[in-house]
């Protein structure tokens, strides 16, 4: 009976750049929630401001990542890694599309008393 020396690389260099990946990411969303520039909050992007949309973007992203590192979709077939990651990807932006259209809603009936749907 042989041993079998499969060589096994050390994944210290991968977990620290993810590491610091999702930090910077973080970091980033931090400053930014606490800076607020004037002109991301005065951008207005289909109704809603433009520092939402890049905490929303940044935060698809960090999950999209996490799956990729931590779930080892990067060693996985096509076909898997698609099935897992957009369709989270896909659900996940239809629910902020839903949330953002509903509460842009319920906003308005809050604001003007009432709103009618002109067909």
């Amino acid at each position: 009976m042989g041993h079998d020396t499969a060589h096994h690389e050390s994944n210290t260099k991968r977990i620290w750049y993810v590491f610091v990946l999702l930090s910077v990411v973080t970091i980033v969303e931090v400053i930014l929630g606490i800076i607020k520039p004037a002109f991301l909050i005065e951008t207005t992007v289909i109704s809603m401001k433009l520092l939402n949309w890049i905490f929303i973007i940044l935060t698809i992203y960090k999950a999209y990542y996490i799956t990729w590192a931590f779930m080892h979709m990067e060693g996985e077939t096509k076909g898997l890694r698609r099935s897992v990651v957009w369709t989270a990807v896909f659900l996940i932006s239809y629910l902020i599309f839903i949330l953002l259209t509903e509460g842009d809603y319920i906003y308005e009936v809050f604001k003007a008393g009432h709103k009618s749907w002109d067909f």
